[in-house]
Parts: C-alpha cells; structure tokens; sequence
C-alpha cells in the first residue's frame, strides 16, 4: 500500500510542486491538497493520510493549531512540519503540539521524501538546522533534567532494541503513547534514529540496574 499523503500549504506553487514531487514516487499517493488549517483537519479526518506536510503560517488556523486540531481526531497520523520558520518558539510550538518532524522549505527535495518516508516508519525526521535551534548553545544537560522518568525507560528498551510495541507491553502503555515518548527524547537527546539514540544511551546513562 502505498503511504497516503495530505498536503496542507497556503502557497499554490510550493503545494503543486509537492505534489508532483510525492506524485512521482511509486510508494506514495497524495489525497489532499489544502491551503488553510481548518480544511486540513477535515480532509485529516475525511481522507485518513498516514503523513501530512504541514506549513505553519496559512490563514484561519495555523498550522500548530491545525496539528493539534488533526491529530485530536487522527492520532495516527504523523505530522511532518514543511516551513520556513525555525526559530525555536516555532519549532518547540509544533512539536508540542504532536509534529513527529521539522523541514525547512529550502532543503533538499530528496529529503522531503525522506522524512515522509521515515515518519510513515514511525521515526521523527529532523532537519539538522532544526535539531541545532533545539539544543542548548552550552553544553547538553544533565540526563535528569533533560529526560521525564518515562523517557528514561522507554530510552534504556529502545538502546535493547525493542520496537516500539514490545515496548509499550513493558511498561503497559499502549504504542502510540511510546512513538510520542520516543519522538520527545530524540529531540531531548538531540538524536535523528534508534541507531544513534542506543549510542547516546550506551555513551550517557549508567548501566541498567535490571541487566
């Protein structure tokens, strides 16, 4: 099945461009194309889109609203932000409001698909730009003041290699509430994949006291 796409973008040339773009990937199908917030919550709703590029300056609601909004109704989907804007309110807004991924509007098309491609697989795509305005300018906090007890959990099962279902059977939560836990300290952590959070767990925690 090819991952269905919904397009939220005020911009009529950045938005048929994209949806060329995506159009021309045989794993990918778009099945909406909006221009405000409101309307990217009823197509949200309508069309059930597995991602959702989202811009965040577009009239009648924003599109932090319109992620918070969406994935009310829809928390399956994943939100990947597509703007111009990374200033670290901007980038902490959306992300807080559920985005799983960040993009700039000036990366790379291939990276686009990239990170459609990786929050359709459950991880949160960020652009390097992004993850920086994230990080402190000093250096990285101490784990227990970056980290929720929670995180530290899911952190130390994700560094075994669990998936995120096999997670949430550990700890009783359900898989959705881990993919949320997940994409937050990879943030924290300032990490882009499992792989690199492992390393950064085996590199900053002490050792888990139940091995």
């Amino acid at each position: 099945m090819p991952i269905r796409i919904l397009i939220a973008d005020d911009h009529g040339v950045v938005a048929e461009g994209l949806k060329q773009l995506v159009e021309a990937e045989s794993d990918m199908q778009v099945v909406a194309l909006v221009g405000d917030g409101r309307e990217a919550v009823q197509q949200a709703r309508d069309t059930q889109p597995d991602v959702v590029l989202m811009d965040l300056s577009m009239p009648g609601m924003n599109g932090v609203e319109a992620t918070r909004g969406l994935l009310a109704l829809r928390p399956q989907t994943h939100v990947v932000v597509l703007t111009s804007f990374h200033d670290q309110n901007q980038v902490a807004g959306a992300l807080e409001a559920g985005a799983v991924g960040y993009l700039l509007k000036d990366c790379d098309p291939r990276d686009v698909l990239a990170a459609i491609r990786s929050a359709a697989s459950g991880h949160a795509p960020l652009d390097p730009r992004v993850a920086r305005v994230l990080l402190p300018s000093t250096a990285a906090p101490k784990v227990s003041d970056s980290l929720s007890a929670r995180e530290l959990e899911v952190l130390q099962l994700v560094a075994k290699g669990l998936p995120n279902k096999l997670i949430g059977r550990n700890l009783g939560i359900t898989e959705r509430t881990v993919k949320v836990h997940v994409g937050h300290l990879f943030r924290r952590i300032g990490v882009a994949d499992r792989t690199s959070a492992a390393i950064w767990a085996r590199d900053n925690l002490p050792p888990d006291p139940a091995e």
